[in-house]
């Protein structure tokens, strides 16, 4: 008489399907931050000339949505190939990855909370090397425009850090016609008017500065997003939590789908 042993061990199509569903959103994303990334880039001419990335001195937008962009289209092809052939090399290559880029983002937050003083340093700083690049990248340029548009606001700590960039700076030895203004979306916008004027900062800064508050936005940028944040702290908060939740949710299934596998082979063996 013979024997035989069956295994109760099986892998749950509900996890692993639903981790599928999960992960294929985050690479179709990916794939969409990738493309638009790509033809910015194209459009810019860094593409055939890559030397053009190193020598802007402030941030290039398009790079930060490149890296987001390979990092989701990368996690997502993994969690989905993984999921699909029940691969626990890739699952736990998710799985990891998606732990440390918790953990990372836990840390920043605690480490802005804790040391706010050396954040706002940096970010004084950071600000300060993008308006050097102002007019170097138009996306760099778009980006500070919206920025200062948003929260009614002029340079980081105010409209004197215009000053920083050679276009706007108050210098007696410079020719360019924006010399001593500041970028339109400094400007107070007129209700009446329904075309942008880009113009508006021309010579503003020669003015007294009693009279700028007719014409621009005082408040430097650092001291409105430290303004507007208090008031937002619930969204900022939501929007956290939402982000934690869904990475556990994430990191959940992937254990779950690899113990099931792990425990199938077992039985098998």
């Amino acid at each position: 008489m013979h024997y035989y042993r069956y295994s109760t061990a099986e892998v749950s199509c509900w996890y692993k399907y639903l981790l599928f569903s999960y992960n294929i959103v985050f690479w179709l994303a990916g794939v969409a931050f990738l493309a638009a990334g790509l033809w910015a880039w194209s459009e810019k001419g860094v593409l055939s000339d890559l030397t053009k990335v190193s020598g802007l001195r402030g941030l290039d937008p398009v790079l930060l949505v490149l890296v987001v962009g390979i990092v989701m289209f990368t996690l997502g092809f993994a969690g989905c190939v993984g999921a699909l052939r029940e691969n626990i090399c890739l699952l736990k290559f998710f799985c990891r990855a998606v732990v440390i880029i918790f953990l990372l983002e836990l840390a920043v937050a605690v480490l802005a909370f804790l040391f706010q003083d050396w954040v706002r340093d940096k970010v004084k700083e950071f600000f300060e090397n993008n308006i050097k690049s102002y007019r170097d990248d138009i996306d760099l340029q778009n980006l500070i425009d919206s920025l200062q548009k948003i929260n009614h606001c002029c340079g980081a700590q105010g409209p004197d850090d215009w000053d920083f960039n050679i276009y706007f700076n108050c210098s007696s030895d410079s020719k360019s016609r924006e010399k001593c203004g500041v970028p339109f979306s400094c400007c107070i916008p007129d209700p009446a008017q329904k075309v942008v004027n880009t113009q508006c900062g021309y010579d503003v800064r020669k003015k007294s500065k009693s009279q700028w508050d007719d014409h621009i936005f005082v408040k430097g940028c650092i001291l409105a997003l430290e303004a507007w944040l208090p008031r937002n702290i619930y969204i900022v908060a939501g929007v956290f939590i939402a982000i934690s939740l869904l990475q556990i949710f994430g990191i959940f299934l992937a254990r779950t789908l690899i113990s099931d596998i792990e425990a199938v082979k077992a039985g098998i063996a």
